[in-house]
């Protein structure tokens, strides 16, 4: 007890910390996610991506999805990294309630990148100070566009009321096509990619291992971590495919400037590639409408090296500069971390992985966690130089927190969308009257009642499925002839070949439907006059063999 409370007192700090980390997370996540009344409550800025994330827990939860399909794509291997929504689809199995289910993982994910930044800094800079800056610059992003935000609401007596009060973010690149800076630097990219901050958190994990001496010394040990961490690293792939690109890319490179730690990090990097390439050739098991090719320059448009590095400076700020001071002030060995994370910015810019350029920016995401380091190992020494002001140390760490710090409350005045689940009698009658691996053709796209009810569609929205390289056009267009068809034996023969049980009709004035084909060729199981939607039984195709 003695020991525990000494304990307590040495690492006071820290626990606070911790405990501020979890409470913090908690919020932001149950924030921008509940349920009430039999409804989904999703952030309006959350909305979208899930429109992929409820689905594919779902599909593990309501449905039947092994070996793991894209519920928005039915029929073919998945090349999305499910393993993260299949263990919140497993809690929702379980028995917790699915907004549970999604923000306790979230929350752990969250937390642990919270204290890995602090632990990581704290590490190779030996600095409480810096660590604690690190997290800081974690939370509120250093981009210039509060430049544009002043642009658009110039400064006047209500601008820090303006400030709280504030629900749009000012930028928004390259979706909201007026901006500049790009709209993954604030913390809405946490609470809609809900996988990612678990993948950084984890990767780091096992960069920390690494860089820790005592991890390797005993050599019997070492060498049987090396391969456990190579087991992780490799089944992280199905976690966040970036991500463990990304994790491998610094490795390697610690593998080059780590002379003692080279054995151990090869054992892992070999390990990694052995778990990883089985569940790579599944994932990328079918022809992919993309490859990856050579783009340089990121979202800069009209590439030459004056607007390479106005887009930078635009979107890192003040970064771009201390950065590189914190890098000339830091000690050899910390130069070496920070070559091998700075590749990755350099891949990011050069090379496009998926069919939207957009989707890189986890690589600077990750880079910015710990180039942020940097420029608070850079501030922290500038502090302590008798040559350099205060004054300017303080406004300089204004200047990179600031736009954060308006991206903040967009998240924190956010409304929320309900999405009907347990109050919608059209998904509870799918749940209870449909087998779990069903599969339908449907005529919505986005947030489809089957989907909901965890069964898998022949065509989810398709942006979706198309960022991940499946060919969505073709499917759309086959979507479309078999929901207008008059034609008996051209459908079942689609029907078969796509293995779909049901159709689904409603509404929609998004494709033309022949509801009298289906009314005349194939029993109606269920029927919602109120709202204009039928679900029809594909079963006697079967007999049309």
């Amino acid at each position: 007890m003695h020991n525990l409370i000494n304990l307590s007192k040495k690492y006071k700090f820290e626990i606070i910390l911790i405990l501020f980390s979890i409470i913090f997370s908690s919020w932001l996540m149950f924030s921008t996610f509940s349920y009430a009344n039999g409804n989904m409550l999703i952030a309006s800025k959350a909305w979208s991506d899930f429109g992929s994330h409820i689905p594919l827990i779902r599909s593990f939860s309501l449905g039947n999805n092994f070996p793991p399909e894209y519920p928005l794509f039915s029929g073919q291997p998945i090349k999305y990294h499910f393993l993260f929504y299949t263990f919140a689809g497993i809690l929702e199995r379980i028995g917790l309630p699915i907004d549970y289910a999604l923000n306790i993982p979230s929350i752990f994910g969250f937390s642990l990148l919270f204290i890995m930044i602090y632990i990581f800094a704290k590490k190779i800079f030996k600095s409480t100070a810096v660590a604690i800056l690190s997290v800081i610059f974690f939370l509120f992003n250093g981009s210039l566009s509060f430049i544009k935000y002043f642009s658009e609401h110039p400064i006047s007596q209500s601008t820090l009321l303006g400030i709280l009060s504030n629900n749009s973010f000012p930028s928004f690149g390259p979706y909201d096509h007026t901006s500049i800076v790009s709209a993954f630097w604030n913390l809405n990219i946490y609470t809609n990619q809900r996988h990612l901050a678990l993948s950084f958190a984890l990767s780091l994990f096992i960069l920390y291992l690494f860089l820790n001496l005592e991890t390797f010394s005993d050599k019997k040990k070492a060498i049987l971590t090396s391969i456990l961490i190579g087991i992780s690293l490799g089944i992280s792939f199905i976690l966040n495919m970036a991500v463990f690109l990304m994790t491998f890319v610094v490795l390697f490179s610690f593998f080059v400037f780590l002379k003692k730690e080279r054995l151990f990090i090869f054992i892992t990097l070999v390990f990694s590639a052995i778990v990883s390439f089985p569940l790579y050739k599944y994932m990328n098991s079918i022809p992919s409408n993309y490859q990856f090719n050579f783009h340089p320059g990121y979202l800069v448009e009209q590439l030459n090296f004056v607007n390479f590095l106005n887009y930078w400076w635009m979107n890192l700020g003040f970064h771009l500069i201390l950065i590189p001071i914190g890098f000339f002030l830091a000690a050899k060995f910390n130069k070496k971390i920070f070559i091998s994370f700075f590749l990755l910015f350099v891949i990011g810019n050069l090379i496009q992985f998926s069919p939207e350029i957009a989707a890189n920016h986890k690589f600077f995401n990750y880079f910015l966690i710990v180039g942020s380091m940097f420029s608070a190992y850079a501030l922290v020494e500038l502090w302590k130089r008798k040559d350099v002001l205060k004054p300017v140390v303080v406004i300089l760490f204004f200047l990179l927190i600031f736009s954060g710090v308006i991206d903040f409350f967009p998240i924190f005045n956010d409304g929320k969308i309900a999405l009907a689940d347990k109050s919608d009698p059209d998904v509870q009658w799918i749940t209870k009257n449909t087998p779990p691996n069903s599969i339908f053709l449907n005529t919505q796209f986005f947030m489809d009642k089957a989907s909901v009810a965890g069964r898998k569609i022949f065509l989810g929205w398709p942006y979706f499925a198309w960022s991940q390289g499946y060919d969505t056009l073709a499917r759309d267009n086959l979507r479309k002839e078999l929901l207008n068809t008059t034609s008996l034996s051209f459908f079942c023969e689609s029907v078969r070949d796509n293995a779909l049980n049901f159709v689904e009709i409603n509404n929609s004035r998004e494709v033309l439907i022949n509801k009298s084909f289906f009314e005349n060729n194939f029993e109606r199981l269920y029927t919602n006059e109120s709202v204009g939607y039928y679900i029809f039984n594909l079963k006697s195709c079967e007999s049309s063999l």
